[in-house]
């Protein structure tokens, strides 16, 4: 077997010691025994042990004393206390005290490696859960992008080289890849650090809207510009400005987008004498430029203006060695904002969040680990009662041993409203202003659901 667990037997029945020291050194364990508890606290307080068997009814320091010693000594230490039929009581006062589980005697000797086996399980996730918090704190965490896979930390070191540098970055990746992270991971680390950095996401704005947040507007530009207002390009001069879903502009912005890139000059609406500005510029998108080149819908002079440096983000299906780190890195943020004792992971709950597909990607595994916390009201640990996934059709379930059971009104207020999001932009053929007009959502509110729920907008472009 692998890493093994040390294991103390505290008992005053040196019978029972010797009995239970065979079998779990037979099994793989390491062993030590003690004969009172006082001798038990002393071995304790010399050596790491990860599970404590401790007999209740001893003379001197009985089980209960030592399992409080125990737990000062460290707080995640497996205590298993024994106990005889007749005081099975105090073995349940025990476990307030926060006991594993009991053993009676006389016990079969099944019981002993079951309890032993599953004990040990227990604390392997403890000791895991612990050390990715640790590791959150360190090197896998770069300005709040989680990830030690070979993925991440290529893509860690593609950051810092473009930081480095005064080129334009365009980053390709699928909704909820944290594409709007990495472009502040690069201003941040860059010499521009100092100054704006400014965002924008351009499939929000009509054409004309979007022309007038870019370049601005003189006074009297057009009717109803009572005064001058600089757009986001003079803003960030300087700085970096950061134009989210690149991919969704006109061939108008397009062409006014490469004579900034070209000329680093810029003429506002309604205005004659161009504007000189020093700004770096990061693009991003969740299109195949490539395919859109191709299909003309995207200038391709542009697009090689963009990329002089090109950072693709995977999704996390392709990296899921990263989801127990980001699990952990989301419940640790959720639990200390809602003062909640929940410190673990179920492994079934972990299994299920490593098997699944992600398609809202890490902003849905936030959203999800969230509600998680959210909705868990008396334990220190997330199960898969609460994880509410997502099937092909876009709709919200849950796991399959918890989809007949009634669940809290809080979240199924979520899943129907997902769902009937989800069912508006169908009806809608992805249009957003259509489905805020339908819906009678306001337009901010309704991209602010789609982005909280992970939803993609695409997936219902031109379906019946």
């Amino acid at each position: 077997m692998g890493q093994t667990a040390n294991i103390l037997i505290v008992d005053d029945e040196v019978g029972f010691c010797e009995l239970v020291h065979y079998m779990l050194t037979k099994e793989g364990y390491s062993v030590d025994t003690a004969t009172s508890g006082e001798e038990g606290l002393d071995l304790l307080r010399q050596n790491n042990y990860d599970i404590v068997y401790a007999d209740l009814k001893m003379p001197g320091m009985d089980g209960l004393t030592l399992l409080k010693a125990a737990k000062e000594i460290d707080e995640n230490i497996i205590v298993l206390v024994i106990t005889g039929h007749g005081s099975i009581e105090t073995a349940v006062e025990a476990m307030k005290y926060g006991a594993y589980d009991y053993i009676t005697k006389p016990f079969e000797k099944d019981q002993i490696k079951k309890v032993t086996n599953k004990a040990w399980e227990k604390k392997q996730l403890v000791d895991e859960m612990r050390y990715l918090r640790q590791e959150i704190d360190k090197r896998y965490c770069f300005e709040n992008i989680i990830g030690k896979s070979k993925v991440m930390q290529d893509l860690f070191e593609m950051i810092k080289k473009a930081a480095e540098t005064k080129s334009t970055v365009l980053l390709q990746g699928e909704s909820g890849t944290g594409k709007e992270l990495i472009a502040k991971a690069i201003h941040y680390n860059s010499p521009r650090k100092r100054n704006r950095l400014v965002t924008i996401n351009t499939s929000a704005l009509q054409d004309t809207l979007l022309e007038n947040e870019l370049f601005g507007h003189v006074k009297g530009g057009f009717t109803g510009a009572h005064t001058a207002k600089k757009g986001l390009f003079e803003v960030a001069d300087g700085g970096t400005l950061f134009l989210d879903e690149i991919g969704d502009t006109s061939p108008n912005i397009q062409v006014k987008l490469l004579r900034v890139l070209q000329e680093c000059e810029f003429t506002p609406v309604g205005g004659i004498a161009p504007v000189k500005v020093n700004v770096r510029l990061i693009a991003a998108t969740n299109k195949d430029l490539y395919k859109a080149v191709e299909e003309g819908t995207f200038r391709k002079d542009l697009f090689y203006r963009l990329k002089v440096i090109a950072i693709t983000i995977r999704p996390l299906r392709e990296r899921k060695e990263d989801i127990p780190l980001l699990a952990a890195h989301f419940l640790k943020k959720y639990a200390e904002e809602s003062q909640k004792p929940i410190d673990t992971i179920s492994p079934r709950a972990l299994e299920l969040l490593i098997e699944y597909d992600w398609p809202g990607n890490v902003r849905e595994l936030e959203n999800m680990m969230k509600a998680a916390v959210d909705l868990e009201t008396g334990g220190r640990m997330i199960t898969s009662r609460y994880l509410c996934f997502n099937n092909r059709n876009g709709h919200s379930r849950l796991p399959c041993q918890e989809e007949n059971k009634i669940h809290n009104f809080q979240e199924a207020k979520r899943v129907f409203e997902r769902n009937y999001i989800t069912h508006a932009l169908k009806h809608c053929k992805g249009n957003i202003a259509q489905a805020a007009r339908e819906t009678g959502i306001i337009r901010p509110n309704l991209y602010d659901k789609i982005k909280r729920y992970g939803i993609k907008v695409e997936n219902y472009k031109d379906k019946v």
